[in-house]
């Protein structure tokens, strides 16, 4: 059974940064792509950023681009975002997914999640 489990949020003011990480088990995680959703209150969950199996190709939601960054460690079977000059409209719960198809960034195309974790940005 795969398992997906976040960590590394928290509280943040603006401008500040934070590194997600999200731990895989189970499964052969090297053939996953991966990706980073968040959901706000009230609000639907919304894809962020996307790696490839490999590493070699990302992309971003607009909303994000140039101040995140995905990464991973096959290795160490981790995916990590990176994020710096954050907005209070960052704040959201953020989801680790493992996706079906690299390039499609809807949360249909998504095979597993992971529970969460928590970011809040004041301003």
């Amino acid at each position: 059974q795969v398992q997906l489990v976040e960590s590394g949020g928290g509280l943040v003011q603006a401008g500040g940064s934070l590194r997600l990480s999200c731990a895989a088990s189970g499964g052969t995680f090297s053939s996953y792509n991966m990706g980073w959703f968040r959901q706000a209150p009230g609000k639907e969950r919304e894809f962020v950023a996307a790696i490839s199996w490999s590493g070699g190709s990302t992309y971003y939601a607009d909303s994000v681009k140039g101040r995140f960054t995905i990464s991973r460690d096959n290795a160490k079977k981790r995916v990590y975002l990176q994020m710096n000059s954050l907005k209070p409209e960052d704040t959201a719960r953020y989801y680790c997914a493992i996706k079906q198809r690299f390039s499609v960034s809807g949360t249909g195309d998504v095979l597993y999640w992971g529970q969460g974790t928590q970011v809040t940005v004041s301003s």
